[in-house]
Parts: structure tokens; sequence; C-alpha cells
């Protein structure tokens, strides 16, 4: 049988934003509507959530299996063990992956979903605990679950008052309701955030230190106080770096020079082939240690003004040096 596709209708552009609109406000009231309805289930439920020595297994099917994705996600990096489980695909031998040391995390709008329900009696024979996600006070959900926490709504934002909109909005701010008090509860810090997430912005700010993206040994750029002008080019010109530091025999540091050292340097018009090292240095430069943050780095180089800063031990003795295309090679900057 050949299905007809639905014949476009014409564009109406104030039409489509006064639906905007509706939507807007029908899915904040939702939202709100949750507040007045959250009770001691909430508080009982995250206690619970705590107390697993497992996961939390989010179940859900249809439109609440993708909020159930994304509220696993959010569980898993902000400190909860969590994974999301297919109830079709439980049935068929995915529920082996449910312990009863676990918690489930079951959504549905209705509480009647058919894959759902079907699993209920197994879990509470396993001796899973279950805190349900409905709007269906009286539902086979509800009634199998161990706390409740109710998400329903008056209407969907769906002008047909059938697809999940609304629904689905609820929903997902339970979940991260759920998140936020777990990670409170837990002490979980940004630290630990960037831990769970290596490759984002914050990730690399927290993670990456000095030691991860300075130079070190031969590829730091020093000469020692006595050595001439011209020494001090030859450095900053292998190295790269657009600066060298000065340094005793011993390595402790002493002072820096830069590129913009030299071209002030060179209109003063003094005798650059008689002027050391010594004479023409900053002393007490910038500097940083090896466990710092390269985000502090950065800070530094920011805050100065300046495109390099030497980095030291509790000694004073040069280790390294990181410039702000290190930072930026790391994506920290």
């Amino acid at each position: 049988m050949t299905v007809s596709p639905i014949a476009p209708a014409s564009f109406d552009a104030t039409q489509a934003l006064r639906l905007a609109h509706e939507t807007f406000d029908i899915e904040a009231a939702a939202v709100i509507g949750l507040k007045a309805r959250l009770n001691t289930s909430f508080a009982r439920s995250v206690k619970m959530m705590l107390g697993v020595r497992g996961r939390v297994v989010v179940m859900g099917m249809g439109k609440s299996g993708h909020i159930g994705r994304k509220i696993a996600a959010t569980l898993a990096s902000t400190g909860t063990p969590s994974l999301f489980v297919h109830p079709a695909e439980a049935s068929h031998g995915d529920l082996g992956m449910i312990m009863p040391i676990d918690l489930v995390l079951a959504i549905s709008n209705s509480g009647e979903s058919e894959e759902l329900t079907a699993i209920l009696p197994v879990l509470k024979r396993q001796g899973v605990p279950l805190v349900a996600i409905t709007g269906g006070a009286q539902s086979t959900l509800a009634r199998h679950a161990d706390e409740t926490l109710d998400s329903g709504v008056e209407k969907e934002a769906c002008p047909l008052n059938l697809a999940p909109t609304a629904s689905t909005t609820a929903q997902l701010a339970l979940g991260d309701a759920l998140a936020v008090a777990l990670l409170d509860a837990r002490g979980f810090r940004a630290e630990d955030f960037a831990r769970s997430h290596p490759g984002g912005a914050l990730g690399r700010q927290l993670l990456t230190h000095v030691s991860d993206v300075m130079h070190t040994d031969e590829a730091i750029p020093m000469v020692q106080p006595q050595a001439g002008l011209s020494e001090l080019m030859r450095q900053m010109s292998v190295k790269g770096l657009g600066a060298c530091a000065v340094v005793d025999p011993r390595q402790k540091l002493l002072g820096i020079f830069t590129d913009g050292d030299l071209r002030r340097l060179i209109e003063t018009g003094v005798d650059l082939r008689s002027t050391t090292a010594q004479q023409v240095m900053h002393p007490n430069p910038r500097t940083i240690q090896a466990p710092a943050l390269a985000a502090e780095a950065a800070e530094l180089m920011e805050q100065h003004r300046i495109t390099c800063v030497l980095v030291t031990g509790d000694d004073g003795v040069l280790v390294g040096v990181v410039h702000v295309g290190d930072l930026m090679r790391a994506k920290v900057i």
C-alpha cells in the first residue's frame, strides 16, 4: 500500500511565532508545576541513589527513553555511575546487565509502557530498588516503585495534545534535579567534573598542568650573566620562544631578556657588541611552578601582557619555560 505524503500547507510566520511562544509558556508552566508537587519522595529517592553500591540503571521507552539516555549521561558525568538499558532489549537478555546492587530509575509518562511494565516483576524478585518518574500516579509503574516522582503535566505543547513535549521537558527537569542534588551530596567538585570530561575546555583547563606543556632541558633558552648579546640572540633564535633566561652556574634564575627588550635596546643606540646578559636582563621575572595549572600560566601572561613564563622550583632553579603557543596547542586558551 502506498502512503500519500502530507500535503504542504501555506506557511504563516505569525502563526509559527505564536506557537513557539505558546510552547515556551506551556513547558515553563510544566516545570514550575513540578516545584509545587515535589515532596519528601524526592529526598528519599536521592538518599536511595546515594546508598547504591552499583549503578543507577535508567530505563524508558520511546521519547521517555531518549530523555532517559540524557539523564543517565548527566548522572554518570556528575559522580553517579549510571547507564541506560532499553526495556525491550531487557526482555531479550539485557536484563542480565542489572544486578541486585543496582537501582532502576524508570521513566514513563503514562506508567503503562508495556515493555517496561513486563519486566517490573522480575526486578522486584531480584530485589532491585525502583524509582519511577511518571505522570501516572495510580499506574502500574507507580504501584511497583519504591519511590515515585510525579512528572504529570496539564497538557502537551503540541497543538494536538499528542506529541510528548511538555511531559518530556518535565521528565528531563526532574532528572536534572536528581543529578544536581546527588552531586551536591557527594561533594562533587569542578575538578571531578573535569576528570570525566578530559576532551572538553573545562577538562583541559583543570587537568593540564604547566609540567605537561613546558619546554625543558635543552629546549630552554638560557645563558649565564657574562654571555654577550650575540649569544642571547642566538638562544632566542634557535629556541624560538622570543625570550632567554639568565641563570647562574647552578641554573638559579637571575633574570630574563625578551625580543621586546632587544628592540628597545637597539632604539637606545648603545654599543651592542660590548653588552652582557647581566647588563640588559630584567631581574625578578614572572615565574610559575611546574605543578601549577596551565590555566594559571595563561592568566599570568594575560595579566602582565607577556608571551612566556619561566618555570622554577622551590629553590629558584630554572626547570622550564611555557609559551603562549604551548597553551594554545594544548587548547588551554
